[in-house]
């Protein structure tokens, strides 16, 4: 450890960073492996940000978000107070998990599942306690073990589980979330990344059962990535008592104008949500007839493992290609390729590509 190293803390020292996607810098990829919506987003959105950028920048932005609120209220039926904006949905989970989860408290999460939950945990000086998927991805009883176990919940604060999950794109129905919270000990935060790929959500949950959260972003189904904008639902007396703990202005003036154009503009998302959901069918059928296993994904991505040979190879026979994919290695678990769905274009290269390699090896064998 080096000098500078000892000034900071111990959970710091020892917590291995997240690993984001790779994000190319030079040349040209068929970029497939970070779950980017393929297509610009609306047209008002642009506008909007170009009248913000020209008109704002002078001034702080309402700290609250409250246009963005009251027309994303409309659209999913709730009220304003009920809805928290944050710089992204990792800032929402960010402020949740330091809200909620205190040195040597736990935060409990499925596995495999989105990584950055169990950093959020360490930072907190807290537990992570992961509990396994089924292998359909379905979820036992030992994640809501409840106040019937209260040894199992020793300083249980929070549980996140992602709906779709990443990396399987599968999904829990909502009723079965119902039963999962009402057998919980704590708050439950379902990570709604992708949900606007899937055929329901948890919204109707939050009203029924205070204790019941749902993130959301913009990067995915309103291809705003690079805006960085994600919202919170939840009881009203939640979202004032998670106030005090984000940063004054989280959510700068130019995305508050963008990810309020974007809401507002219902129509683009369904004719987007239809392409997207066309193509991941299609790429699907033609995994499989490849010889993956496939999931039945709710999300803009699928999961594919092999049995009879390794898929590390081709995604790095994929990346030699300029073709950027994700392998994903979950220790106890296995490993795979999720791979984004792009526009049909780059679908049909990545598929090509696939074909051939999966070919020349089995020539080679």
């Amino acid at each position: 450890m080096s000098d500078i190293e000892a000034f900071f803390r111990p959970e710091i020292r020892e917590m291995k960073p997240y690993t984001p996607g790779e994000q190319p810098q030079g040349g040209k990829f068929i970029k497939l492996n970070t779950n980017e919506n393929p297509y610009p987003p609306s047209p008002r959105v642009i506008a909007a940000i170009q009248a913000s950028a020209v008109e704002r920048l002078e001034r702080y932005p309402d700290p609250l978000g409250t246009a963005f609120r009251v027309r994303a209220a409309e659209v999913l039926g709730v009220q304003p107070d009920w809805i928290l904006c944050g710089n992204g949905s990792d800032d929402i989970l960010t402020i949740l998990t330091r809200a909620l989860v205190g040195p040597g408290e736990k935060l409990r999460l499925p596995y495999p599942s989105y990584v950055l939950y169990r950093t959020l945990a360490q930072l907190q000086g807290a537990e992570h306690e992961e509990v396994k998927f089924q292998p359909d991805f379905s979820l036992g009883n030992d994640f809501s073990l409840g106040y019937d176990f209260p040894a199992a919940n020793d300083h249980l604060k929070l549980a996140f589980l992602p709906n779709p999950n990443s990396p399987s794109g599968t999904m829990l129905p909502p009723a079965r979330i119902g039963d999962i919270a009402e057998q919980l000990a704590c708050p439950l935060l379902v990570d709604e990344a992708y949900v606007d790929f899937a055929d329901g959500n948890c919204v109707e949950l939050v009203k029924h059962n205070p204790l019941i959260m749902v993130s959301r972003t913009l990067s995915k189904s309103y291809a705003l990535a690079g805006l960085r904008f994600g919202f919170l639902i939840a009881h009203p007396e939640i979202i004032h008592m998670l106030r005090k703990v984000k940063d004054s202005y989280n959510c700068d003036a130019v995305s508050l104008a963008g990810a309020t154009a974007a809401i507002d503009d219902q129509s683009w998302l369904v004719e987007n949500r239809h392409k997207v959901i066309a193509t991941r069918q299609r790429m699907t059928l033609r995994l499989r007839e490849l010889g993956f296993y496939v999931t039945d994904s709710q999300a803009n991505f699928v999961w594919c493992t092999r049995k009879d040979r390794p898929v590390q190879p081709l995604y790095e026979a994929l990346k030699r290609d300029r073709v950027l994919v994700r392998y994903m290695n979950y220790p106890g678990w296995g490993d795979g390729l999720r791979i984004s769905v792009g526009t049909d274009d780059q679908i049909d290269a990545c598929l090509g590509l696939l074909a051939q390699h999966i070919a020349a090896d089995d020539a080679a064998s």
